[in-house]
């Protein structure tokens, strides 16, 4: 049986917080009004002519526009980095990189590799995005041997895959080879045949009608397609199929 992973709720250090909290944070320390920093960086006379001031139908309506005109045009003629900058984007690519990594892992855990993928993508220098993967590893946040884990348990307990699958998937998620070897150790083989039987006992039902060698063939490729070798499948179809009376007489030849 696997064992259970608590997931870190929060963090040791200061420095790194686990949600939206730390990201607004760094949003306050930022001068920002809002969480947009729009009130700081245009004031209520940028907005659509409801903030004080004349209205539209005074003398210095069209003096007024004009000017907004004037103000949109030279906001929209800024560059990026001063455009992320009225924003309340940070410019250091280590406070990037940790903004990036806390809104990814807001609700969800994260392997490293997945992490280090976005921060690649976002253009994130790569000793900037080291500096912060491997903080958030010393803290918790990050943890490859803990989500290999609740991978394992959620995956063949609410899919039924087999470990032969669960190692490719935890492959394609970046996870350390010796780190799955131990994930996927912790399910034995009278486990993963359990589930098996379980799996072809829901699905034995919608296959009733059709003859011997179908039924054999649709059963066999579910359990397939979850990762089960081919002698267990077929001992464990042969099985299911005995119990209903079914001749599975020659049904001991690899399928």
């Amino acid at each position: 049986m696997t064992r259970r992973t608590e997931w870190p709720v929060g963090a040791t250090d200061p420095g790194v917080g686990p949600g939206s909290g730390f990201a607004a944070g760094h949003l306050a320390e930022s001068g920002c009004e809002d969480e947009h920093g729009y009130e700081s960086a245009y004031g209520p006379e940028a907005g659509d002519g409801h903030g004080p001031g004349p209205g539209p139908g005074s003398a210095s309506g069209s003096g007024e526009g004009a000017g907004r005109r004037a103000r949109s045009r030279s906001r929209s003629s800024g560059s990026p980095s001063s455009s992320r900058a009225e924003k309340g984007e940070p410019r250091d690519p280590v406070e990037q990189a940790r903004n990036i990594c806390l809104r990814l892992l807001t609700g969800t855990p994260r392997t490293r590799k997945q992490l280090a993928d976005a921060l690649r993508k976002r253009e994130i220098p790569d000793e900037a995005a080291e500096q912060v993967l491997s903080r958030f590893e010393d803290v918790g946040l990050i943890d490859d041997a803990a989500f290999a884990d609740a991978w394992v348990e959620s995956r063949h307990h609410g899919r039924g895959l087999a470990r032969r699958a669960l190692v490719r998937e935890l492959r394609t998620k970046g996870v350390h080879s010796a780190v799955i070897d131990e994930a996927v150790g912790q399910l034995d083989a009278e486990q993963e045949e359990a589930t098996a039987r379980e799996l072809v006992a829901r699905k034995l039902r919608s296959t009733r009608g059709l003859d011997r060698d179908r039924r054999l063939r649709r059963l066999a490729g579910m359990l397939a397609r979850k990762g089960y070798g081919e002698g267990m499948a077929l001992r464990v179809v042969r099985q299911a199929l005995e119990e209903e009376g079914e001749d599975t007489e020659g049904l001991d030849e690899p399928f």
